[in-house]
Order: structure tokens, then sequence, then C-alpha cells
């Protein structure tokens, strides 16, 4: 091939690409918009968390703390009548409250109020790490047991934040906008970093003195792209959490043999007749002697015959993630999982998803915010490039040259068929989309046979 009719290749390639940027910021934007504020707002989570519920998560050190079953008793008194336990939160650090999780009976499948409950569905293999969103906490002193408050797990700063994240504060049923944008926002980092890559004597830096639209576009394409890394693993563990998208990679995972190994079922305890079962107390001593050195949460047994489970309470340091499950009466262990015995996509999305959240302390906090920002800007000076660059009387489409469509590399067309096959809005869309240039192209045509 001739350089002549590679630049020409190129060329069209790249009107191509600069067509498919405009379509996926187009449809993303409102959302992305969305995403990106109230993400910038979840993001100080810790800080209000702290403000509004300090008095609430901490206590002053007074004394030796009660036993654990003291809390447990008295918080029952503060619950709602005829909830039951679904776990308890002991205190880590010496100005930690202990936090017992209240749910109606059978509310989910991994719910335990304690020992023989009748009545109660079969516990789950493994406790979840958010309780369920009828949950309420009872707060409790761990030094003298008494009452601090309690909360709607709902009512959490943290869980209102992320449904408004999420799903803008509506059900499930809304969350495939945030999908949507997640999905094209993905196209939007992968066009927008081929259209950047720097060739011949550019460098891809910004020039000093750029003004005008030239200005915008250099600082619009080298942000977008210096947080290329920080966008992809946000839009990534976002849409492991989605719904169609999520499904599909969960699918992936599974056929890859990347799912994390099972907690076993069917483990159970051997009834001691020489001793009762563990209470909260002896569970959380042997817990800790077990577990690594994090906040834990204890989940009872559901039965005589069943165990007791525990995880850790603080995503925040995923390296010591554990499964534990031990015997109700012996404290013997049965089961134990942990760091290693996970699988790399599991170790993967065991550190993105913290990650996401801002759950790594303030640098991850200050990066998410610079993220956020950068998002913001990108999508504000597109669209003053966009009004810049279009003439008064025209839709101000990106000119797409003859034979764009067939230009793009195999290589390219079997991303785009992967990314489609794993984001099922963006196959969707995108042949709507695809409709709709089909339609602009025939009616290009009718208007040059018309002159």
């Amino acid at each position: 091939m001739t350089d002549n009719m590679q630049s020409r290749r190129l060329a069209r390639r790249k009107s191509l690409y600069w067509r498919i940027h405009f379509w996926a910021a187009l449809i993303a934007t409102p959302f992305a918009l969305l995403a990106a504020l109230t993400g910038m707002l979840y993001v100080f989570t810790p800080q209000i968390e702290s403000v509004l519920y300090g008095h609430l998560d901490h206590v002053a050190p007074h004394g030796a703390m009660q036993p654990l079953d003291a809390a447990v008793a008295a918080s029952e008194k503060a619950a709602p009548k005829g909830w039951v336990v679904q776990n308890v939160v002991p205190p880590f650090q010496a100005t930690d409250s202990v936090q017992v999780v209240f749910a109606p009976p059978g509310a989910q499948a991994d719910e335990h109020a304690g020992h023989n409950m009748p009545g109660m569905k079969p516990p789950a293999a493994k406790p979840a790490f958010v309780p369920p969103a009828q949950a309420v906490v009872v707060y409790m002193n761990p030094y003298d047991a008494t009452v601090l408050g309690s909360l709607a797990s709902s009512q959490r700063f943290n869980n209102w934040a992320r449904k408004l994240h999420s799903r803008l504060l509506q059900t499930d049923g809304w969350r495939w906008m945030i999908e949507l944008a997640a999905s094209w926002l993905m196209v939007m980092l992968v066009t927008g970093v081929i259209l950047w890559w720097p060739r011949g004597a550019q460098s891809g830096v910004p020039r000093k003195g750029a003004t005008g639209r030239n200005g915008w576009r250099q600082w619009h394409a080298f942000l977008g792209v210096a947080l290329g890394l920080v966008s992809f693993v946000i839009l990534t563990t976002g849409l492991t959490w989605s719904q169609q998208a999520g499904g599909r990679i969960r699918t992936l995972r599974d056929i890859s043999g990347q799912a994390n190994p099972p907690v076993p079922r069917g483990l159970h305890s051997r009834e001691d007749v020489n001793g009762g079962p563990l209470d909260w107390q002896g569970a959380w001593q042997v817990a800790r002697s077990h577990a690594p050195a994090i906040a834990l949460q204890l989940t009872a047994p559901a039965s005589q015959e069943d165990v007791w489970r525990v995880t850790m309470a603080d995503r925040s340091q995923p390296l010591k993630r554990f499964d534990l499950q031990f015997d109700a009466y012996s404290g013997k262990p049965l089961y134990y999982a942990g760091w290693d015995e996970q699988t790399a996509f599991g170790k993967a999305t065991a550190i993105g998803i913290p990650f996401h959240r801002g759950e790594f302390g303030w640098w991850n906090q200050a990066l998410l915010f610079l993220f956020g920002a950068s998002v913001l800007f990108s999508l504000v000076s597109g669209w003053i490039m966009f009004f810049k660059r279009r003439a008064p009387g025209t839709l101000g489409l990106p000119k797409l040259l003859p034979g764009a469509w067939t230009s793009p590399s195999p290589l390219a067309w079997l991303v785009a068929a992967a990314m489609c096959a794993l984001m099922p809005l963006l196959l969707i869309s995108g042949a709507m989309l695809a409709l709709l240039e089909l339609g602009l192209a025939q009616a290009s045509r009718r208007q040059s046979v018309a002159r």
C-alpha cells in the first residue's frame, strides 16, 4: 500500500472515529453529567458521615468493655418489635461502637437471629457486606451497654448517596440510565485515545499559548487520556455491578473459571452435651483468633446445627479479605478462605470496587474528585468545541468521508463486537444509531440528486 493510500485510509478512519466519538458524547452527556456530579458528592462520604453519625459510630473509652452479649441483649429493646438480629459488628478500635443489625424475620436468606430460631430460612453460605434495605442498625456503647441510637440502614448518607449515584434515587428499573452512560463513556474513552494518539511530530501534550477552539481541543484530549486508566477502572467496576453488562461479565467470569471458590454449604456444628453453644462474646474471641486484624462482622447460627459465619466489615483493606465458618459449640474452624484463595478476577474486583467508592483514604478521594472534575471538563469542553465548529443552520455532525465504515481494521471490528457483546445496552443503542446513520446517508444522497 502506497503512502498516499495509507493516508487516505487513516483519514477515513479518523472521520469515522470522530463521528462515533460525537454520538457517544451526545448519548452519554446527560447521564454522565449526573453520574459525575453525584459521584463527586459521594467521594466525601467519610467526612459527611463523620459529622452526621460521629455520635453513633464512636464512643469515649471508659473502663473495661462489657461482654458483647450485654450490648446485643440491650439493643433488642431499641429494635422494632419482632425483628431479629441479622449480624453484629463488634468494636475494632477502642473508640468504636457496637453495631447490631436487625431485620424482619425471613427478609433475606442470610439473616439469622441467633441460636435455635425455628422457622427461619436456611442461611446463605456467605454473609452480605451491606444490610438489606429494611435493616435497622442499633448502635451500642461497648463499655456500659447503653443505646447510643438507632438508624435505618437506608437512611445512612452512604446508602442514600450510593442510590443517588447509581439510579438517581429511583428503583432498580432506572439503573439502565447510568449503565447506558457508562457504556458510551467507554466508547468515548476508546475513540478519544485513538484520536489523541500522537503521530509524527505531534507530542499529544497541549502546546503553550494554544487558544480558542484549538486550545480547548488540546486540553480536552490531554486530560481525557491522562486520566484514562482511572476512567477505565471506574467504568469497568461500575459495569460489573450494573444489571445487563454486569450479568454478562459475571457469566464470562464463571465460564473462564475466575469465580471465587464457593463457600461450602452443608457445614454443620456438632452439639456438645457437656456444654452449650458459644455466645456472642465467645464467638468474637474465636473469630479474632483466626481472622486478620480488621473489623469483623459476625452472623450467628440459625439453628442448633448451624455454624457461626464471620467476614470482614471493612472493605478498605482488601488484602485482609476472608471468610470464616466455625463450629457453634467447640469453635473449631470448619472453613477459612483468605486473600490467597481469591481468583485473579476476585482480587481485581476486591481492589477496584473500593477504589471506585473512594474507600482507600484521602488520596483515593482526591484522585476521584479530580477524575470527576475532568469528566465535567471533558463533557463541557467537547460541547464548547462543537458549537464553535458548527455552521449556523446545520446539525454540526463531524464529516464522514466516503468509505469510512469500511476503513477500520479487523482488530477494531473485533473490539467493537466484544464491547457490544459485553454491554447489551451499547448493542441496542448502537443498532438504533446505525439505523439513524443509514437514514442520514439516504437523505444526503437525495439532496445530492436534487441539486
